[in-house]
């Protein structure tokens, strides 16, 4: 009896333990995958860290070119002229480096600026420029084709009949005194200098109608000789700019001459007339589309809304014709157009 119970016991071991190794062998495969999910990250731990250490760069990367533009931000601001604070004087040094900025950043504006007035000899543009008096050069440059037609020299125009050129002079307004003004300089051409347009100032000033003004456009723009055109334009700009604060022509001529090399001096005057004729108006400024707006005290004097400012340029900027009728061929590349002949719709 004792044998038989403990090989029934024993016979229960063998089972009891085949039944663990089979339980075992069953979660094997299992315990292996399991084993492999634990052992998985091990294995992408590099490729983790080298992520982890790409994303680090680029945050360091941008934090530093944002340090670097807040920067040079700084730096420009600090360094770029601005106008004073109203009733604060501005030192000459100052104004100096404020006003050839402004100017450099109109030459960035308008590469092409030329003077607006068509000819094609000093005499045309001196009888063009006593024309342009309170009057638009679009008006004059549609007027003078009829004028030099009939009368290319000064010789002929001196001997004109006075009524013949009232006529054609009418579209320019004061047509009388015009045409007394362009038959006189004529004359004087003819009586003082061999009927030839004389290229110093003093000479110049001498003919009936010519001021300093007219004088320095000639000198500049038919002889290469530099001068600064102050017209009504340039008055009421520079004024604004707080170039300076004289009010007679001959004052701002000389205080603006002080603040610019003189070799720039016809630049200059091209610059600021064209800006005044497209941008910066009497009555309504485009203050919202200026270049020059952080360097301008008389900011917010007109309209600053960008949109409704682009809609108050005139000429090319505005999508208009400019002023001549053959304009050179660097203002055409620069998509400007040539104004239509007197009569046409101009869309201005």
């Amino acid at each position: 009896m004792k044998a038989a119970k403990k090989s029934v016991v024993k016979k229960a071991a063998v089972e009891k333990t085949a039944a663990k190794k089979t339980a075992a062998e069953k979660t094997a495969p299992a315990a292996k995958k399991a084993a492999a999910k634990k052992t998985a990250p091990k294995k992408t731990a590099p490729a983790a860290k080298k992520a982890a250490a790409k994303k680090t760069a680029a945050k360091t990367a941008a934090k530093t070119a944002t340090a670097k533009k807040t920067a040079a931000v700084a730096k420009a601001a600090v360094e770029q002229p601005q106008p004073p604070p109203a009733g604060k004087p501005e030192s000459p040094a100052a104004l100096v480096r404020r006003a050839r900025r402004i100017n450099r950043e109109l030459a960035e504006v308008y590469p092409y600026a030329h003077p607006e007035l068509d000819f094609e000899n000093p005499f045309q543009l001196l009888v063009a420029t006593v024309l342009s008096a309170q009057t638009t050069d679009l008006r004059v440059n549609q007027t003078t084709p009829t004028l030099f037609a009939k009368y290319p020299t000064p010789e002929e125009l001196a001997a004109a009949n006075p009524e013949e050129v009232e006529e054609i002079l009418r579209p320019c307004g004061f047509f009388r005194a015009k045409t007394k003004s362009v038959i006189g300089l004529s004359k004087g051409l003819v009586e003082q200098f061999g009927g030839e347009v004389p290229g110093r100032l003093e000479d110049l000033v001498k003919l009936p109608g010519v001021g300093r003004k007219t004088a320095f456009v000639v000198l500049g723009n038919a002889f290469g000789r530099p001068g600064i055109t102050v017209d009504t334009h340039f008055q009421r700009l520079v004024r604004r700019w707080r170039w300076t604060a004289e009010t007679d022509p001959d004052k701002i001529e000389a205080a603006v001459g002080a603040l610019f090399p003189k070799s720039g001096w016809t630049d200059l005057s091209h610059h600021v007339i064209w800006h005044g004729r497209r941008m910066c108006h009497a009555r309504k400024p485009a203050c919202g589309v200026c270049p020059i707006a952080p360097l301008c005290p008389a900011y917010g004097e007109g309209e600053t809304d960008p949109e409704k400012a682009k809609k108050l340029l005139k000429y090319e900027k505005g999508g208009f014709p400019g002023q001549r009728l053959k304009p050179p061929q660097a203002y055409l590349d620069a998509g400007g157009r040539p104004a239509p002949p007197l009569g046409a719709v101009s869309g201005t």
